[in-house]
């Protein structure tokens, strides 16, 4: 490990930090990010879930969430078992890269700290997505005790409670899903770390200005966006 490496790491841990605040508690350039404005849409969804007594879509939606949690769950437990795995042919992938040119190798010793720094970041990424199921399993509980259209319409505030305690509890899952989608994306930035420290630190602010660009300046953000808050 050189000083460039422990550089290039700092930087990789300065930045997903400051990526996860400015996406989930701030504005950007006076712009809200596409997970700010997807909460108000959730709002939307649920309160309009108060004036419908049939509410098979709205059980199809909270279905789907957390389906989607679960997979990528489970697509994290698979990377770190092919972390462990990479471990194992430590010696033979080491080989390899030794063979490369314009690779930095490092030696056994920094190989297997950059592998268990991948297998830690799909951890957390599981982790993340984990808590995210449980969450949107909770969501799911609280969204049966809203109340049918006529109790809402004789007890509003009561039913107003409840829309905002499944509010928050989906925004709550929302925030841990995509901190954890954040963690896989960033997983492909830190493989440029098996190259060379440089290579690492391109391929983190490359992931970085491309997260930055779905948040804050794609179509997809204004698709969602009332004209007075574009």
């Amino acid at each position: 490990m050189t000083t460039a490496d422990y550089v290039a790491l700092a930087l990789f841990v300065l930045l997903w930090v400051a990526l996860n605040w400015i996406t989930s508690s701030t504005r950007f350039f006076n712009r809200p990010s596409l997970s700010l404005a997807m909460n108000e849409r959730r709002r939307e969804w649920i309160y309009n879930s108060l004036r419908r007594d049939l509410k098979m879509i709205d059980t199809q939606i909270l279905s789907g969430l957390q389906n989607g949690t679960g997979f990528f769950a489970s697509t994290s437990i698979f990377a770190i078992g092919s972390c462990f795995a990479l471990l194992g042919a430590t010696d033979k992938v080491n080989a390899f890269f030794s063979d490369m040119p314009f690779v930095f190798n490092g030696g056994r010793g920094a190989f297997e700290i950059k592998v268990a720094g991948l297998a830690g970041l799909f951890g957390y990424a599981f982790f993340k997505f984990g808590w995210a199921y449980r969450l949107f399993n909770y969501c799911t509980i609280l969204f049966g005790s809203l109340p049918m259209r006529e109790d809402a319409e004789l007890d509003p505030l009561r039913a107003e409670r409840a829309a905002e305690r499944v509010i928050r509890m989906n925004v709550i899952a929302a925030r841990n899903f995509n901190a954890g989608l954040r963690a896989i994306f960033l997983s492909i930035g830190y493989l440029g770390w098996f190259l060379s420290p440089y290579v690492f630190m391109v391929t983190t602010m490359f992931i970085i200005i491309v997260l930055i660009r779905r948040q804050f300046f794609s179509d997809a953000r204004l698709a969602i966006m009332d004209i007075d808050m574009s």
